[in-house]
Parts: C-alpha cells; sequence; structure tokens
C-alpha cells in the first residue's frame, strides 16, 4: 500500500512529500530537513536542485 502525500508544511514550499519519508517536527511534516529548520542559510529544500519551490528566496 502506498503511502499518501502529505504538502510540505513549510509556508514557501510547494513540494509534496511521501509519508513515510517526511520529516516530521512539532507534528508537522516537511519535505526536508532545510524546510523543517526554517531554512536558517536560505539554502533550497532539496540540495542544490531546482524543485520549482522558492524556499531558498
Amino acid at each position: 500500500m502506498p503511502s499518501a502525500l502529505l504538502l510540505c508544511a513549510c509556508e514557501r514550499c510547494t513540494c509534496e512529500v511521501q509519508e513515510t519519508k517526511a520529516v516530521i517536527l512539532h507534528g508537522l511534516s516537511f519535505c526536508s530537513e532545510a524546510c523543517a529548520s526554517g531554512h536558517p542559510n536560505n539554502e533550497p529544500c532539496h540540495g542544490s536542485g531546482s524543485c520549482g519551490c522558492t524556499c531558498a528566496e
């Protein structure tokens, strides 16, 4: 049975993440550690590749 897709809880992110791969923090699901930590260094949510998000802007 495939896991559900969840929207990333990062306000600037448009990613969806599989429930089983989500980073959970304070009961919220994020697509990456960068989103979960609030982008302290303005890093993109998925390394250097573009994912369509404006997280690093």
